[in-house]
């Protein structure tokens, strides 16, 4: 299915090019909404999908009595989300700086950082806070 999903969204940027082609410079903008609006919607398919699974996984665990642990986000589950974030990087990096130059690609990473940053506070809420409490020379 994922591959599916890679395939259309190929096809879909590949059309986008083409048709910027055809239609010069003037259709820019258009051109580049249509596809942005098109990737929002395949992401927020996904990013709903992946919330009702957690939102059965909990009451799942919730009808059974048990309770989520603290630490229950597994290795797994990490390494995926660095991996769905660098393979996105790559399409918003070329859109950001295709569109706005330097300044879209510095805003894209930007971006790209903090939602790791806070995936990785999410996980170990102390990340961030102390960082130097441990010395007391």
């Amino acid at each position: 299915m994922t591959d599916a999903h890679d395939t259309d969204l190929k096809k879909d940027l590949s059309a986008t090019l083409h048709a910027r082609r055809e239609l010069g410079p003037e259709y820019e903008s258009e051109l580049a909404d249509s596809f942005l609006e098109k990737l929002d919607q395949r992401i927020d398919g996904a990013v709903e999908r992946r919330l009702r699974r957690g939102m059965a996984e909990q009451q799942m665990q919730a009808a059974r009595g048990a309770r989520r642990s603290k630490g229950s986000d597994s290795w797994g589950e990490r390494f995926g989300f660095g991996i769905v974030s660098l393979v996105l990087a790559i399409p918003l990096s070329a859109i950001g700086g295709a569109f706005a130059g330097m300044t879209g690609l510095i805003a894209t990473w930007i971006g790209i950082v903090g939602v790791n940053a806070a995936q990785a506070v999410r996980l170990n809420p102390g990340l961030f806070r102390g960082a130097g409490r441990d010395r007391e020379d």
